[in-house]
């Protein structure tokens, strides 16, 4: 698994044809009525990768197993969600776990499509569901405090204590009107305040979904959130759901066609590396006539790091890890042949990966 993405936005902005684009199916009941999606839906959408794609092609295994992208799509969140409008808390608490937000604004002025303030403004809506996540994040911390405050009366340790603190710093920065990303913390207290759960601490990419007809309206909406993500230091994209989706329903041949000879990249192409690039991650390959399979790390990440990855047991009896680059590898056209050209490095628990390198492990339990 790469990393999970809920998708936050208003009803109707386009969340459920996103994540059918995403999907590639018509998994997702679209309907133009807030609510429509009541329960989350739920899915997996590979992470393109040339390089992949390229070792595929290469070794044909008999399975070939991308990286994924867990998507999340909840029901739009209205004024006062925080406080249980329109099921809110019950609709926050499917995204409390994953890594990133993908908040989808609705940047196309058609009067075609209902809108639950009457009509679209692009700032204004984002403006209003941040205030909403932050308010629910607001009254999760006040809860948390308040339990910590019983129990002060007994003795805390020192951990408990720094705790209590990163716990009241958070709920001014938030009574502040800023997000509980915006704290700054080392990597010990970081660690901390992820597992709390809080929606204002997650990353966010902003999605301008477009209709596909510009204008001056939809291009006034388009600069207000690439203004806001700015201001935010988040990440910032451009598409039409609708298109997306409609494309995602072609075959390879006809996608192939309409993206160009320069193999022009889709929306999920571009959603995936963007957020895989927010979250620092990279991708490590494992290849043989059985399987090809791409793994994530973190950036900074080692050999020992990633042989933990596939199983505890390449950890425990760690040795070495034979690695080399994808590019290479083709070269040569397998991994035995690189070995005997001398092209195969043998690194040791302490390597740091590199981006699209091909490993294998060497242990002994």
């Amino acid at each position: 698994m790469g990393c999970s993405c809920g998708i936050v936005g208003l009803p109707n902005v386009g969340k459920s044809t996103l994540f059918n684009a995403l999907q590639a199916t018509e998994a997702a009941n679209v309907q133009n009525y807030p609510f429509c999606t009541i329960e989350p839906n739920r899915g997996r959408i590979p992470v393109p990768n040339r390089a992949f794609d390229a070792l595929v092609a290469a070794v044909r295994p008999a399975k070939a197993v991308p990286n994924f992208v867990e998507i999340v799509d909840i029901a739009g969140l209205v004024r006062g969600a925080s406080k249980g409008e329109g099921l809110g808390n019950k609709f926050l608490s499917h995204i409390r776990e994953v890594d990133v937000l993908l908040h989808l604004v609705r940047c196309f002025p058609s009067s075609r499509v209902l809108h639950v303030e009457q009509s679209p403004d692009a700032d204004r809506d984002a403006d209003l569901l941040e205030v909403e996540l932050l308010l629910a994040d607001l009254a999760r911390l006040e809860g948390m405090i308040g339990q910590a405050a019983k129990r002060a009366r007994g003795v805390l340790s020192r951990e408990e204590k720094r705790q209590h603190e990163i716990l009241k710093q958070l709920r001014d920065l938030l009574a502040d009107a800023k997000p509980a990303r915006a704290c700054a913390l080392d990597e010990e207290d970081a660690s901390f305040v992820k597992s709390l759960g809080l929606l204002t601490a997650k990353p966010m990419l902003y999605v301008c979904n477009v209709g596909g007809e510009g204008g001056e309206k939809e291009e006034a909406f388009v600069k207000a959130i690439e203004k806001r993500a700015e201001r935010a230091d988040s990440g910032v994209l451009q598409l039409s759901a609708i298109e997306e989706a409609e494309l995602a329903a072609l075959s390879e041949e006809e996608r192939a066609s309409l993206l160009g000879e320069q193999a022009r990249a889709s929306g999920l192409e571009q959603t995936a590396s963007v957020l895989f690039r927010m979250l620092e991650l990279e991708t490590f390959f494992t290849a043989g006539k059985q399987e090809v399979r791409a793994w994530t790390l973190k950036r900074g990440q080692t050999a020992f790091d990633a042989a933990g990855k596939i199983h505890s047991d390449f950890q425990k009896g760690f040795i070495c890890a034979e690695t080399i680059g994808v590019e290479t590898l083709l070269q040569y056209g397998s991994f035995e042949q690189a070995r005997e050209a001398g092209k195969v490095r043998q690194e040791g628990k302490g390597y740091v990966v590199k981006d699209e390198e091909v490993f294998l492990f060497r242990f002994n339990v």
